[in-house]
């Protein structure tokens, strides 16, 4: 086939192939939920086992192109995508197709979540579209899908009726640590190198500041369920503590009421 330069930048056969790579994910992640339906558990929970297995692989896959393949994102924001890159954000593109349509379809998602995945996709395909700032893209996704798997195996605990535990605890802190440090301490300090960077275009920036704004939203709910989360955990502490004062102030006392008959059966 010809190659025919489109705007200086891309041919249609890379065009064609892009296309044809991000259909293939979509198609991928269908066929994934299609499977996962065999369980016949319910369209949320095979939904989400496609997010896990999603987060799981793209955070690999980014932390990868990221720390090992590079080049560094706080250094090199704006550059040309790398092959790797490509695959890496196509990959990414069809699970977030799959994923906002299955939220459209049963309408499980708040507005804030669904700006969220609407500009992670328009991201993604500015991105790949104008071939450039792919370094600095894969590396918000794998800050942003960091604390993923952790939220899906929270959801998963609360179904399966072991949330209320030490696992369930632990699973909560390591997401509210992660997401505080990775996503918003790290991606702050992103976020300014892709500000301050000449080299990406302005609507790659515009698109930063969505996701650093989404971020913040983000941070802010889970603040306050952190603290409604611990107040819970000390009054239910507090109130055991009590109880355990109550029967030991009951036992005393019923021990003093016995020697005291005692002494007066004895006299």
């Amino acid at each position: 086939m010809k190659q025919v330069t489109l705007n200086g930048r891309k041919t249609i056969r890379e065009d064609m192939l892009l296309t044809l790579q991000v259909f293939c994910s979509l198609i991928g992640w269908l066929a994934l939920y299609l499977v996962f339906s065999l369980s016949q558990r319910g369209p949320e929970w095979n939904c989400r086992l496609v997010t896990l297995t999603h987060g799981v692989f793209i955070v690999l896959l980014t932390a990868y192109v990221v720390f090992i393949d590079g080049p560094w994102p706080f250094t090199h924001a704006g550059t040309e995508n790398t092959v790797l890159q490509t695959q890496a954000l196509a990959i990414c593109l069809g699970y977030f197709f799959f994923d906002m349509g299955w939220c459209l379809c049963y309408g499980s998602e708040g507005p804030v979540m669904l700006a969220h995945h609407a500009a992670s996709i328009s991201g993604i395909l500015l991105a790949l579209t104008m071939g450039k700032s792919g370094c600095e893209t894969c590396a918000a996704i794998f800050g942003s899908e960091l604390t993923n798997p952790l939220l899906q195996s929270r959801w998963f605990l609360r179904k399966l009726g072991r949330y209320d535990s030490l696992l369930g605890d632990a699973v909560d802190v390591l997401f509210i640590v992660l997401f505080a440090t990775v996503r918003v301490g790290v991606g702050s300090v992103l976020f300014y190198h892709e500000m301050v960077s000449p080299r990406p275009a302005l609507v790659t920036k515009v698109g930063g500041v969505v996701m650093y704004v989404l971020a913040w939203l983000f941070m802010w709910d889970i603040g306050k369920f952190a603290l409604k989360k611990s107040r819970g955990k000390y009054k239910r502490w507090a109130d055991s503590q009590r109880t355990d004062e109550g029967k030991m102030d009951g036992c005393c006392s019923h021990k003093g009421q016995k020697r005291l008959l005692g002494k007066i059966v004895e006299s």
